[in-house]
């Protein structure tokens, strides 16, 4: 069983195997000697989350220090998943359908994919206990809980919609010179969550056997798992895997397993937040394509569902960009007359830890 401790230095969180007395942090490099398991620190009081149940002098146990949960490995290995939906509620950044999507997601993985309810693992601010609040913390220990223990034939998903940003990169692993960030629900004051540790986190453990999806809807985050290639897609459906591997040759892939991301934009193109593709309520352009390829039978390979994706953000909206709910929703520019030939200026891309034939991979859960 590993243990989960706090970097000296940078304070991301690590996973000390049995009996180890040091760690070495893959994000900055420093050596963080072990004297007490206690060292991880609780969750921050901040304003965002709210006190323990009245009723008990003790907050509630952390999902994360417990097994995974769900029925135990079998033949056909283990689902799990982290979903993530912050809408930034009472903060000039607020999101409309974020908790829209994370719901929807939860619903797909649960009927369609058959995830079991007990290994899904929900990070919104309609959540009670403080732990499963999307802020920083939460976050990454979702993100550590989601690969801990996993074993060849286990299927991982994770799923952010949220805002996503970028920042000037400094140590030259990047071919656009920035860095990809998700922005948690308390980035403000405790900051963003860099493409470096999410790389870190969730792709480079993934041993032999094992695959990890990524849904990403948000602003910038074509590249934000760090993938080492993307698939590069024009409008005609043909692709060229473009090769994104650091020249300081730092190996961003995984330990032998599998990690495909589906992402809502590039990174200098910015996500809708909308309610014109639902004409229900509101939910990420993004998210309701993924999900609206998988309903209509367009889902059997990575590349049919990409296409999908893409001709749907295409034919709806106008050609305005849009910030992920920032400005306006798609509703409102089509009721006062926008176009509905030009698209959102937002590409769904596909990034992958190695190239594949896109149109003969079976896309599966």
């Amino acid at each position: 069983m590993f243990m989960l401790v706090n970097c000296s230095n940078c304070r991301t969180p690590l996973q000390l195997p049995p009996g180890a007395q040091s760690i070495r942090c893959a994000i900055c490099q420093a050596i963080t000697k072990i004297a007490d398991p206690r060292a991880v620190p609780p969750p921050s009081s901040s304003q965002y989350a709210p006190p323990p149940a009245s009723n008990s002098p003790f907050p509630p146990p952390s999902p994360y220090s417990q097994a995974p949960p769900g029925p135990p490995p079998n033949a056909h290995g283990r689902k799990k998943a982290v979903i993530c939906g912050i809408s930034y509620r009472y903060s000039r950044h607020e999101l409309k359908g974020c908790i829209n999507d994370a719901k929807c997601m939860r619903y797909l993985l649960i009927n369609k994919f058959k995830f079991p309810e007990a290994s899904i693992l929900m990070l919104t601010e309609e959540e009670t206990d403080p732990y499963r609040l999307p802020t920083k913390y939460n976050l990454r220990m979702a993100l550590y809980w989601l690969v801990q223990g996993c074993q060849p034939g286990d299927s991982l998903l994770f799923h952010y919609s949220g805002h996503g940003s970028r920042q000037r990169n400094y140590n030259g692993d990047e071919v656009d010179g920035y860095d990809e960030t998700l922005c948690p629900l308390d980035f403000e004051t405790q900051g963003m969550i860099v493409d470096d540790e999410i790389n870190a986190t969730i792709v480079k453990p993934i041993p032999h056997g094992v695959k990890l999806h990524a849904i990403i809807d948000a602003c910038h985050s074509g590249t934000v798992l760090d993938l080492p290639f993307l698939c590069r897609m024009n409008r005609s459906g043909q692709y060229v895997w473009e090769d994104h591997r650091p020249r300081s040759g730092v190996w961003k892939g995984t330990s032998g397993g599998e990690v495909i991301s589906f992402s809502g934009c590039d990174d200098d193109q910015t996500s809708a937040d909308t309610s014109a593709l639902s004409r229900i309520t509101s939910t990420g352009a993004m998210t309701f394509c993924f999900i609206q390829a998988i309903e209509r039978g367009q889902g059997a390979t990575y590349g049919s569902i990409l296409n999908s994706m893409r001709s749907t953000i295409r034919s709806t909206g106008s050609g305005s960009d849009l910030g992920n709910g920032a400005v306006t929703s798609l509703i409102t520019m089509l009721l006062t007359g926008g176009s509905a030939s030009g698209g959102l200026r937002q590409e769904p891309q596909l990034t992958s830890c190695q190239p594949f034939d896109v149109y003969t991979r079976p896309f599966s859960l």
